[in-house]
């Protein structure tokens, strides 16, 4: 900043005490050089911000040596408004900076001294200790004596509850934290019965954790030991939620505590989870099934006021943070089938570990979802097991910020830190988080502190990388103890009391464990239900085909409806063309393109009672300015989606432009389709190859769901495919890998080559009841290539074709077979050739491998006609490994073999002329058989 010129001579303390009282009031209303030395003073930085410790547009007399404001008057005492103005001061520093040294680490650490919560920083001195002053900035509080000011700041803010909220821009978000925390000096009035609750629960915790360790020795169960206030914190959470009208939440954890949770919060059987751990069902599990600590559940918690909340812990694979935005598509999903447009009636409640909080970017692109309207929840509980390590890292040496939270103040939220060994501390900020996510609808963090009493599994040994620490966890006594004893002291209930509230769960647990261990146990396989029921998995073969054809009358009225624009809307004049186009599309004047046959896929499901919703990057324009479902007035910007206004009573079709982000956005889709089967859910990746930076979520979820958890979905991915000369990273999706993948029918694979194609495909994928993932790689250059067409009459006639034969060549030399756009590149290079004797067949549907279809039109070629699978991908990459892996030579009984790129790391090269000539390379080489 630059330096004011020095100020008169006339200008007095008076004045800038003025200046203060204003900035304390409303900082924006004083000018800027004034503002940036008090948020310097204030927090602490002055020096650091390259300010003089005395600025030249200040009096000297009013600063100490240490820098701190000073006080001075004739009478050797500090004025009333004087003392007022510093106590002031002292207030706002507390709120900004008591949370550093607050206890809320249950670990006996060293807390940084402050200077800038010294009284003394600011002028106030002893002698001024039992002065009264008004405190006016400090809520509920009238005339009060300093020393009182004190300790009610400290009791506030530095007691077992630190508090992040400063941060925060909206000045009524802050008074309304302030309020909540200054009134009560932030601790919970709690009833005896609240009380017990909580020991109950914490009895319930613990003695689950002391039975596992004594029943299962040496077995992994990721205890929560150490951090069992986790237990009353969500069970006091789904209480608030019930007082303010939820009725679903959806939860999503990783392993730690996952168990204690499935049983105390989910209440599912613990005989179920003890004969995962008896491991004695071998044959039942072939194959299939996940590790018990990422099993999710269902159930209905009834409150004490007698309200029913459906709970949901969604199934979660090793890669902990990642199902953190499958989570909030799943109640995204929820809130959207039960009509609930004010995100009022459900909730995401995640709970975070420390270090992957601070360490893994799937965070950062679930905070950033939450305030976009195409994503938001209405407010996310966020609640970080804060254990203090991550497996053996200590914090130190796996962030660069102080607090595993830091990361979440990008949202203009508070973030609540509190000692998980103080119960009633966290009831507080349960009550307070809840609270402010019910008032505002935003996020909220709860960074609760513990410690893992064992090692990261209970075969590790701690002490190996972390003596000193697990030296000093050694002597903690655990939580239920702490507040057993605690409850004692106060009278709120008796040792007998307390050892049947314990003895009655260890019994429970003993009568569980010997069901779980009876020769007549039958394993209980999760069945389809609910929305769920009409639909199946399973193989190919039992997939249903019903009819995807339209009558043209209403393939024509959905293209004309496009053409209709509210009045005075006006259309960008390069767009008129458009219009225009699908007019004559409509009247069968001239073909249907690509971004034709999908907004008819996408219209006539709507307008049948099937939800559409697609989101992507750029998706309302198109990537390839293709689509311009979302049209913007030219002149006032307002948008105009055409596809929601074809029918007064048809489904939600939306179309949405997601953030730059892959992997959170697929996982959002991908969890929004398990709670809507029926809709059609699509997500669009820029370039097919950027797929790549979501592949967590297609390995552990979208593919894999089924065969680990029994959980089908729908979801539609397109990914833009086929190499154009646009370099490496923009001309393959991996189709590869996805084959990779695929086994058991467990995914669809489409490389299309019609718009009919695209449409029939889109329009099977809603409409059968057969459900899996569906990959599409879609086109490029096919988008307006002159060929790629197709006309009403083949919407209107006929259905998908995992086979297109060839129609033109009856007798063949040779069988040439592709899949998707270098179809077209084969089909010009055999007319310039003039060549009758080479067959061109395109497999449409790579996976499930249509080998029935495909046998069927090899056949008419005779048995020995050898088949040429040609691909302009490198030969080691897209479908020919597969092929070769399956069939190695033979393809149905007829020879095989391979024209491709060469074998490369790179997808494609990066420059257009090099392409071009590998291309005619490639189409030369095919058709010289």
């Amino acid at each position: 900043m630059k330096q004011s010129k020095q100020l008169p001579s006339s200008e007095s303390l008076g004045f800038i005490e003025e200046i203060y009282s204003q900035y304390v009031k409303d900082p924006s209303s004083i000018g800027k050089d004034w503002r940036q030395y008090f948020e310097g003073l204030l927090n602490g930085d002055v020096l650091s911000r390259g300010f003089r410790t005395e600025p030249s547009f200040l009096p000297s007399s009013i600063f100490h040596t240490n820098g701190g404001v000073a006080a001075p008057s004739p009478s050797g005492q500090t004025s009333e408004a004087e003392l007022q103005q510093r106590v002031g001061m002292l207030v706002r520093n507390y709120r900004v900076r008591g949370h550093k040294v607050s206890d809320v680490n249950p670990l006996p650490v060293p807390k940084p001294s402050l200077v800038e919560l010294d009284p003394g920083y600011f002028g106030i001195t002893e002698a001024d200790m039992d002065r009264v002053v008004a405190a006016d900035t400090l809520v509920g509080v009238g005339p009060i004596k300093v020393r009182e000011v004190i300790q009610r700041l400290q009791n506030t803010y530095c007691r077992f509850i630190g508090v992040q909220f400063m941060h925060i821009d909206d000045l009524n978000v802050r008074e309304w934290l302030q309020r909540r925390m200054e009134m009560t000096e932030n601790r919970l009035a709690m009833s005896r019965e609240e009380q017990l609750r909580i020991l109950t629960r914490l009895t319930d915790a613990a003695m689950f954790e002391d039975f596992i360790l004594k029943k299962f020795i040496g077995a992994k169960s990721f205890s929560l030991k150490g951090s069992e206030s986790l237990i009353p914190l969500l069970e006091l959470a789904i209480e608030k939620a019930g007082k303010q009208g939820i009725l679903e939440i959806e939860l999503a954890m990783a392993h730690r505590g996952r168990l204690n949770v499935l049983v105390n919060i989910l209440n599912k059987s613990p005989q179920d989870i003890f004969r995962l751990f008896e491991d004695a069902d071998a044959e039942y599990y072939k194959g299939r099934g996940d590790v018990k600590y990422h099993l999710g559940f269902s159930s209905t918690w009834t409150t004490q006021e007698g309200k029913e909340i459906h709970l949901s812990l969604c199934f979660n694979p090793s890669h902990l943070q990642y199902v953190n935005t499958v989570a909030l598509g799943r109640m995204r999903a929820k809130q959207d089938r039960a009509g609930d447009t004010g995100r009022e009636k459900g909730m995401a409640l995640l709970i975070h570990g420390d270090a992957a909080f601070a360490g893994q970017g799937i965070n950062q692109e679930t905070l950033n979802l939450s305030e976009l309207k195409n994503y938001s929840t209405g407010g996310t509980l966020h609640v970080i097991t804060n254990n203090q390590l991550g497996f053996t890292t200590p914090p130190e040496e796996g962030r660069s910020t102080q607090y595993a939270s830091d990361i979440a103040k990008m949202l203009q939220s508070p973030i609540f830190h509190v000692n998980g060994e103080d119960p009633e501390a966290v009831a507080q900020v349960v009550s307070m988080a809840m609270d402010f996510r019910h008032e505002f609808k935003r996020d909220v963090v709860i960074d609760m502190y513990g410690f893992r009493r064992y090692g990261h599994n209970e075969t590790d040994e701690p002490s190996f990388t972390q003596p000193k620490m697990y030296e000093m966890i050694a002597k903690r006594r655990s939580v239920y103890e702490g507040y057993l004893e605690h409850m004692l002291a106060l009278g709120g209930i008796s040792r007998d009391e307390a050892d049947s509230i314990a003895s009655r769960q260890r019994e429970y647990f003993e009568q569980e464990l010997s069901k779980a261990r009876s020769h007549d146990y039958e394993v209980r396989g999760e069945k389809l239900k609910g929305i769920w029921a009409p639909y199946i998995g399973g193989s190919a073969a039992h997939a249903d085909w019903p009819e995807t054809k339209l009558p043209k009358t209403r393939l024509t009225a959905i293209l004309e409806a496009q053409t209709k624009l509210p009045d005075g809307f006006h259309l960008h004049p390069k767009l008129d063309r458009m219009m225009t186009q699908k007019l004559d599309m409509a009247a069968g004047k001239k073909p249907l393109d690509w971004a034709g046959a999908e907004s008819l896929a996408f219209g006539s499901l709507a307008m049948e009672g099937y939800r559409v919703r697609l989101s992507g990057q750029d998706s309302g324009r198109g990537t390839f300015s293709q689509r311009h479902a979302i049209l913007h007035d030219y002149e006032t910007g307002d948008r105009y989606v055409p596809l929601q206004h074809l029918a007064p009573d048809q489904a939600p079709l939306e179309i949405l432009n997601s953030p730059l982000s892959e992997l959170g956005v697929l996982g959002f889709e991908y969890g929004y389709s398990l709670d809507y089967p029926d809709a059609l859910v699509l997500w669009e990746a820029q370039f097919g190859d950027f797929v790549n930076a979501a592949q967590v979520i297609v390995d552990q979820f979208v593919t894999s769901s089924e065969i680990k958890w029994n959980r089908l979905t729908g979801l539609v991915m397109l990914l833009p495919h086929g190499l154009e000369g646009q370099g490496a990273e923009h001309s393959s999706c991996r189709i590869e890998r996805f084959l990779e993948l695929a086994e058991d029918d467990n995914i669809q694979i489409m490389n299309l080559t019609t718009p009919a194609q695209y449409f029939h495909g889109l329009r099977l994928q809603a409409i059968r009841k057969w459900r899996k993932p569906l990959i599409i790689a879609t086109p490029k250059s096919l988008l307006r290539h002159p060929e790629a067409i197709s006309s009403l009459d083949d919407l209107a006639k006929g259905g998908f074709q995992t086979v297109i034969a060839d129609e033109e060549v009856k007798t063949a030399k040779a069988v040439l077979l592709c899949t998707g756009k270098v179809y077209y590149d084969l089909l010009h290079a055999r007319k310039d050739r003039g060549r009758r004797d080479v067959a061109i067949v395109r497999l449409e549907q790579i996976y499930p491998f249509p080998e029935e279809v495909l046998s069927g039109v090899l056949a008419r070629y005779g048995k020995t006609t050898p088949v040429v699978w040609v691909q302009e991908e490198p030969g080691n990459m897209a479908v020919y490994p597969c092929l070769r892996q399956k069939y190695c030579e033979n393809l149905l009984g007829h020879p095989l073999s391979l024209v491709s790129r060469p074998n490369s790391p790179s997808p494609a090269t990066g420059h257009a002329s090099s392409h071009k000539l590998e291309q005619q390379i490639l189409v030369d080489e095919a058709l010289s058989i």
